[in-house]
Protein backbone atom coordinates (compact mmCIF):
# COMPACT_ATOMS: atom_id res chain seq x y z
CA UNK A 1 0.00 0.00 0.00
CA UNK A 2 1.51 3.37 -0.98
CA UNK A 3 2.59 5.69 1.80
CA UNK A 4 0.17 8.48 2.61
CA UNK A 5 2.80 10.60 4.32
CA UNK A 6 2.93 14.10 2.80
CA UNK A 7 6.07 15.20 1.03
CA UNK A 8 8.20 17.64 3.06
CA UNK A 9 7.26 21.23 2.32
CA UNK A 10 9.74 23.68 0.81
CA UNK A 11 11.30 25.86 3.48
CA UNK A 12 13.77 28.70 3.90
CA UNK A 13 16.71 27.77 6.10
CA UNK A 14 20.29 28.87 6.79
CA UNK A 15 22.95 27.97 4.24
CA UNK A 16 25.05 24.87 4.99
CA UNK A 17 28.44 23.97 3.44
CA UNK A 18 26.75 20.97 1.81
CA UNK A 19 24.67 23.46 -0.24
CA UNK A 20 27.72 24.79 -2.08
CA UNK A 21 27.21 22.94 -5.37
CA UNK A 22 23.46 23.53 -5.47
CA UNK A 23 23.91 27.25 -4.79
CA UNK A 24 26.54 27.43 -7.53
CA UNK A 25 24.14 25.72 -9.94
CA UNK A 26 21.35 28.18 -9.14
CA UNK A 27 23.78 31.04 -9.66
CA UNK A 28 24.87 29.75 -13.08
CA UNK A 29 21.30 29.08 -14.22
CA UNK A 30 20.17 32.62 -13.33
CA UNK A 31 23.28 34.74 -13.96
CA UNK A 32 22.35 36.10 -17.39
CA UNK A 33 19.62 38.65 -16.74
CA UNK A 34 17.81 36.05 -14.65
CA UNK A 35 18.35 33.25 -17.19
CA UNK A 36 20.82 30.46 -17.85
CA UNK A 37 24.35 31.79 -18.36
CA UNK A 38 26.14 28.62 -19.46
CA UNK A 39 26.21 29.51 -23.16
CA UNK A 40 27.86 32.84 -22.34
CA UNK A 41 30.09 31.84 -19.41
CA UNK A 42 30.96 28.17 -19.97
CA UNK A 43 33.15 27.90 -16.85
CA UNK A 44 30.66 26.73 -14.17
CA UNK A 45 32.78 28.11 -11.30
CA UNK A 46 33.20 31.67 -12.59
CA UNK A 47 29.87 33.30 -11.79
CA UNK A 48 29.54 31.65 -8.37
CA UNK A 49 33.07 32.85 -7.57
CA UNK A 50 31.87 36.43 -8.01
CA UNK A 51 28.27 36.45 -6.91
CA UNK A 52 27.64 33.61 -4.44
CA UNK A 53 30.55 31.75 -2.87
CA UNK A 54 32.47 34.63 -1.26
CA UNK A 55 29.34 35.73 0.58
CA UNK A 56 28.83 32.23 1.97
CA UNK A 57 32.45 32.26 3.11
CA UNK A 58 32.67 35.74 4.65
CA UNK A 59 29.06 36.33 5.77
CA UNK A 60 27.62 32.84 6.36
CA UNK A 61 25.15 34.19 8.92
CA UNK A 62 23.51 36.18 6.10
CA UNK A 63 23.26 33.26 3.65
CA UNK A 64 19.88 31.54 3.35
CA UNK A 65 18.53 28.99 0.90
CA UNK A 66 15.14 27.79 -0.27
CA UNK A 67 15.12 24.05 0.40
CA UNK A 68 12.78 22.16 -1.96
CA UNK A 69 11.86 19.78 0.85
CA UNK A 70 14.43 17.12 -0.04
CA UNK A 71 17.49 19.02 1.18
CA UNK A 72 18.30 20.56 -2.21
CA UNK A 73 18.73 24.33 -2.48
CA UNK A 74 16.68 25.75 -5.35
CA UNK A 75 17.17 29.40 -4.48
CA UNK A 76 19.23 31.58 -2.20
CA UNK A 77 19.88 35.03 -0.84
CA UNK A 78 23.40 36.06 0.12
CA UNK A 79 25.00 39.33 1.01
CA UNK A 80 27.11 41.29 3.41
CA UNK A 81 26.33 43.66 6.25
CA UNK A 82 29.37 45.84 5.44
CA UNK A 83 30.39 46.31 1.83
CA UNK A 84 33.67 48.05 2.71
CA UNK A 85 34.76 45.17 4.94
CA UNK A 86 33.65 42.65 2.33
CA UNK A 87 35.81 44.33 -0.31
CA UNK A 88 38.80 44.13 2.05
CA UNK A 89 38.10 40.41 2.56
CA UNK A 90 37.99 39.84 -1.19
CA UNK A 91 41.23 41.72 -1.76
CA UNK A 92 43.06 40.08 1.15
CA UNK A 93 42.11 36.43 0.79
CA UNK A 94 39.49 35.63 -1.85
CA UNK A 95 41.24 36.95 -4.97
CA UNK A 96 44.61 35.39 -4.03
CA UNK A 97 42.83 32.09 -3.47
CA UNK A 98 41.50 32.15 -7.04
CA UNK A 99 44.60 33.61 -8.71
CA UNK A 100 45.70 30.25 -10.11
CA UNK A 101 42.38 29.66 -11.86
CA UNK A 102 41.66 33.26 -12.77
CA UNK A 103 44.94 35.20 -13.01
CA UNK A 104 44.85 38.96 -13.10
CA UNK A 105 44.26 40.11 -16.70
CA UNK A 106 47.05 41.94 -18.47
CA UNK A 107 44.96 43.19 -21.41
CA UNK A 108 41.50 44.66 -21.91
CA UNK A 109 38.70 42.04 -21.92
CA UNK A 110 37.60 40.68 -25.27
CA UNK A 111 35.03 38.07 -24.22
CA UNK A 112 32.25 37.88 -21.61
CA UNK A 113 34.39 35.51 -19.54
CA UNK A 114 37.31 37.93 -19.59
CA UNK A 115 34.97 40.74 -18.54
CA UNK A 116 33.92 38.76 -15.47
CA UNK A 117 37.55 37.96 -14.58
CA UNK A 118 38.27 41.69 -14.76
CA UNK A 119 35.41 42.28 -12.32
CA UNK A 120 36.77 39.64 -9.98
CA UNK A 121 40.04 41.54 -9.75
CA UNK A 122 38.32 44.90 -9.20
CA UNK A 123 36.35 44.50 -5.96
CA UNK A 124 36.71 48.21 -5.24
CA UNK A 125 34.08 48.76 -7.93
CA UNK A 126 31.57 48.07 -5.13
CA UNK A 127 32.65 51.15 -3.21
CA UNK A 128 30.26 53.62 -4.81
CA UNK A 129 30.07 56.95 -2.93
CA UNK A 130 26.33 57.36 -3.49
CA UNK A 131 25.74 54.04 -1.68
CA UNK A 132 27.45 55.05 1.57
CA UNK A 133 24.11 55.30 3.38
CA UNK A 134 23.27 51.70 2.35
CA UNK A 135 26.25 49.76 3.75
CA UNK A 136 24.87 46.26 3.19
CA UNK A 137 24.24 44.64 -0.19
CA UNK A 138 22.70 41.41 -1.46
CA UNK A 139 22.20 38.94 -4.28
CA UNK A 140 19.08 36.80 -4.59
CA UNK A 141 18.32 34.07 -7.15
CA UNK A 142 15.71 31.36 -7.64
CA UNK A 143 15.45 28.65 -10.26
CA UNK A 144 12.65 29.47 -12.74
CA UNK A 145 10.21 26.84 -11.44
CA UNK A 146 10.37 28.43 -7.98
CA UNK A 147 9.83 32.01 -9.04
CA UNK A 148 6.55 33.94 -8.72
CA UNK A 149 5.42 31.72 -5.83
CA UNK A 150 6.26 33.96 -2.89
CA UNK A 151 9.57 32.34 -2.10
CA UNK A 152 11.63 35.31 -3.28
CA UNK A 153 9.74 37.57 -0.90
CA UNK A 154 10.31 35.07 1.90
CA UNK A 155 14.03 34.87 1.23
CA UNK A 156 14.37 38.63 1.09
CA UNK A 157 12.41 39.20 4.29
CA UNK A 158 14.56 36.58 6.04
CA UNK A 159 17.69 38.39 4.91
CA UNK A 160 16.37 41.82 5.92
CA UNK A 161 15.44 40.52 9.36
CA UNK A 162 18.95 39.12 9.81
CA UNK A 163 20.48 42.46 8.79
CA UNK A 164 18.18 44.36 11.11
CA UNK A 165 19.18 42.01 13.92
CA UNK A 166 22.79 43.03 13.35
CA UNK A 167 21.88 46.70 13.62
CA UNK A 168 22.21 47.40 9.89
CA UNK A 169 19.63 49.96 8.81
CA UNK A 170 19.79 49.96 5.00
CA UNK A 171 20.78 47.70 2.12
CA UNK A 172 21.40 48.12 -1.60
CA UNK A 173 21.75 45.99 -4.70
CA UNK A 174 22.91 46.52 -8.23
CA UNK A 175 20.93 44.99 -11.07
CA UNK A 176 21.26 44.98 -14.84
CA UNK A 177 18.86 47.68 -16.00
CA UNK A 178 17.60 45.46 -18.83
CA UNK A 179 16.29 42.85 -16.36
CA UNK A 180 12.79 44.31 -16.13
CA UNK A 181 11.30 41.27 -14.38
CA UNK A 182 13.76 41.63 -11.51
CA UNK A 183 13.07 45.35 -11.31
CA UNK A 184 9.34 44.71 -10.93
CA UNK A 185 10.07 42.24 -8.11
CA UNK A 186 12.21 44.74 -6.22
CA UNK A 187 9.68 47.53 -6.74
CA UNK A 188 6.99 45.39 -5.13
CA UNK A 189 9.27 44.81 -2.15
CA UNK A 190 9.84 48.46 -1.41
CA UNK A 191 13.15 49.14 -3.10
CA UNK A 192 13.74 52.54 -4.66
CA UNK A 193 16.30 53.87 -7.12
CA UNK A 194 19.51 55.29 -5.69
CA UNK A 195 20.86 57.82 -8.21
CA UNK A 196 24.46 56.96 -9.12
CA UNK A 197 26.33 59.21 -11.50
CA UNK A 198 28.37 56.52 -13.28
CA UNK A 199 26.17 53.43 -13.06
CA UNK A 200 26.82 52.13 -16.57
CA UNK A 201 24.45 49.28 -17.43
CA UNK A 202 23.35 48.90 -13.80
CA UNK A 203 20.53 50.34 -11.75
CA UNK A 204 21.12 50.65 -8.02
CA UNK A 205 18.22 50.10 -5.65
CA UNK A 206 17.98 50.40 -1.89
CA UNK A 207 15.65 50.22 1.09
CA UNK A 208 15.63 50.16 4.86
CA UNK A 209 15.97 46.75 6.49
CA UNK A 210 12.85 47.15 8.61
CA UNK A 211 10.04 44.98 7.24
CA UNK A 212 6.64 46.60 7.67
Amino acid sequence: MPSLRPHPAPAIRPYRPADREAVADVCVRTAHNGGDSRAIYPDPRLMPALFAEPYCRFDPDLAFVLDDGTGRAVGYVVGTADTERFVRDLRRSWIPRLAGRYPKPTAPPRTPTEEMIHLLHQPERMLVPELAGFPAHLHIDLLPDWQRRGYGRGLLHTFLAALSGQGVRAVHLGMVTANTAARAFYDRLGFHVIPVADAGSLTYLGRETTVR
